[in-house]
């Protein structure tokens, strides 16, 4: 809800009358490339920079899959829920998996996979071609290493793709129950994109692919997604800047703290959690008089119905999130 980050502002002033090339091909955004490769351990990932989350799974999954593929994702994943059909609209049937708290396991993988090389039909069906996944997931949980190599395992066992969301990565990366790094992703995924504009940024998600030309004519089909932007140092100049001093990996821990603030706050009073999420995202379960009475002062996201007389809303902290708010939330509460 915020804007940017200061030192993001400051270099898009200091840059401002610069004339630079345009899509991407601008010293920032190389720069930016660069520093992303060296981060991600990935020194011959290529890296591209679009405007949102919606938009880079979109234009990824359509990249990667065949027309006759569809992916595999949580019931609660983003795609399959709060993307208004965006993938199916390009042409992809998402698979949605049952999960816990935001997860799917392995296990649950292999077995749609399995069923559908097992299915005497499946010449008239859609193939499961990749896998999607967030981290953190939309519930604010976390894979661990652990679950991740044992995902991206499965992947390569049934030749699908690993993509990952990373649109709230930089809460992720700072929360001390994480153990998955920067390049246990490139390791592990085909591709998996990180978030800006969550995370401190005006816009903006750097997408990596840690396999060079992974994607032939990878920029033509950016362009044809009507996703290029064509004054592309904006974007590289903001990730060159996340990805100076170790920013964007200490950006998220405000946010992570303040959360942790809030939810002893809530048990305290006394408050259910409906997800014992450790990042950014708190979900708390109130009687709807209780949330329409709390809506009047607080900024309060819908959720889910729980029941007919209890909802569940969330409660998202930034890496700008002052512990002012924290306090004045807890005097509402």
């Amino acid at each position: 809800m915020e804007g940017a980050h200061p030192a993001i502002l400051e270099r898009l002033i200091a840059t401002n009358t610069m004339q630079t090339a345009g899509y991407g091909y601008d010293q920032f955004s190389e720069s930016a490339r660069d520093k992303i490769r060296s981060a991600c351990q990935a020194p011959e990932a290529d890296v591209a920079f679009l405007v949102g989350g919606t938009q880079a799974n979109m234009v990824m999954i359509d990249a990667l899959l065949r027309p006759y593929q569809g992916v595999l994702a949580a019931q609660s994943g983003h795609i399959n829920v709060h993307e208004a059909g965006a993938i199916e609209h390009g042409g992809h049937k998402v698979f949605a998996l049952p999960h816990q708290e935001g997860k799917i396991s392995a296990e649950a993988i292999a077995a749609a996979a399995k069923g559908y090389l097992h299915d005497a039909n499946r010449a008239h069906m859609v193939a499961p071609g990749m896998v999607y996944l967030s981290q953190p997931t939309e519930y604010g949980t976390l894979y661990s290493l652990a679950e991740l190599e044992q995902i991206s395992a499965v992947c390569r066992r049934y030749q699908m793709y690993l993509y990952v969301d990373g649109a709230r990565l930089a809460y992720a990366l700072a929360c001390p129950e994480n153990d998955v790094t920067l390049p246990d992703l490139a390791r592990l995924c085909d591709a998996f994109y990180i978030g800006g504009t969550k995370c401190g940024a005006l816009f903006g998600e750097a997408v990596v692919i840690p396999k060079h030309q992974l994607i032939p004519h990878f920029f033509t089909i950016i362009k044809q997604h009507g996703a290029l932007l064509a004054k592309g140092r904006i974007a590289g100049i903001q990730f060159d800047t996340l990805f100076s001093d170790h920013l964007y990996e200490s950006i998220g821990r405000n946010a992570v703290d303040r959360a942790d603030e809030i939810r002893a706050g809530l048990v305290r009073k006394g408050y259910q959690l409906a997800v014992n999420a450790p990042t950014n995202q708190i979900f708390v379960i109130l009687k709807k008089e209780q949330a329409a009475s709390l809506a009047e002062q607080v900024e309060l996201g819908f959720w889910e119905n729980q029941d007919t007389s209890h909802v569940i809303m969330r409660i998202a902290t930034s890496w700008a999130t002052p512990k002012e708010d924290v306090a004045a939330l807890m005097k509402i509460l």
